[in-house]
């Protein structure tokens, strides 16, 4: 855990390495900026020197000529295919936020069976709030928009609203009912995710329901040996996530289920640690 955590929080600098942006209220805009990274990380932070994927993905509807969006869609695809939800567990600075936040001392809301059924929900929000709505808009009015960024995604309001607020005092008198609107969403969730193991990842993020796709087929990630699984439910039992078995579509790969599994059925797919124990194996029986 400690080791994860330290990755999260070196991915959290990386995706922000412009960080004099923080005291300016600049938006680094030069060429890198063409490049999605994997995480939810938003166009508009300062500190960013590259754009979040479902932000670019919903640009390619928000100007005044439809494109289809050929490179966003190829980049996620290639995240999709090499990472799978070890994105979300790993290398998303919300992610990241949600997890300092529920490490605060408070009474937690622990998952119920029932919560699985709320993890649809993000699913709903990729086909409306992504695709659906922004295509409507630009078909009523010549001019798509970007609904998701526009009127749920709180990373936005941390990573963008927040820096730019402070340090652009002019910006207030801007701020309409969708800023407000946006802040009351953004407090919402933050608050609940001190009570509540990741509640924005789990219920509504569209990008962790994009690479849940992927959670089989992906290069990376916990895979289950179902020749030695007994099918004990102790991976789904201890993980804060709303999984059914470790590696479905709903494991974030924080490994945290592995020590828990009495046959060693869990272990990491491809994962290069796991192939230095096996070779050190493979030389000593040679």
């Amino acid at each position: 855990m400690v080791k994860r955590n330290s990755l999260q929080s070196l991915i959290a600098v990386f995706y922000n390495w412009h960080w004099r942006n923080f005291f300016t209220g600049n938006i680094y805009q030069g060429p890198w900026k063409a490049i999605c990274v994997p995480g939810l990380n938003c166009y508009s932070c300062p500190g960013a020197w590259g754009a979040c994927p479902i932000g670019s993905l919903q640009s390619a509807y928000s100007g005044t000529v439809l494109r289809f969006p050929f490179y966003v869609l190829g980049l996620m695809l290639a995240w999709g295919l090499l990472f799978g939800r070890v994105i979300c567990g790993w290398l998303c600075p919300f992610g990241f936020l949600q997890e300092l936040l529920y490490a605060l001392p408070s009474r937690k809301i622990k998952k119920r069976p029932w919560m699985a059924k709320l993890t649809y929900i993000k699913y709903g929000i990729l086909v409306l709030f992504v695709v659906v709505i922004p295509l409507l808009f630009y078909g009523q009015r010549g001019r798509g928009t970007p609904a998701f960024c526009k009127y749920i995604c709180p990373a936005g309001i941390v990573e963008g609203a927040i820096p730019l607020f402070a340090t652009r005092q002019n910006l207030w008198q801007l701020a309409g009912w969708i800023t407000t609107w946006k802040f009351a969403v953004c407090f919402f969730l933050l608050g609940l995710a001190i009570v509540m193991y990741r509640p924005f990842c789990r219920f509504i993020c569209p990008l962790g329901a994009w690479y849940g796709f992927f959670h089989q087929t992906a290069l990376l990630g916990v895979t289950v040996d179902s020749k030695k699984c007994i099918h004990c439910h102790k991976c789904a039992l201890i993980c804060k996530n709303d999984v059914q078995i470790a590696g479905d579509r709903e494991c974030v790969s924080c490994g945290e289920c592995l020590a828990t599994c009495p046959t060693r059925a869990i272990s990491y797919r491809h994962w290069p640690r796991k192939r230095v124990r096996e070779n050190k194996k493979i030389n000593k029986g040679w």
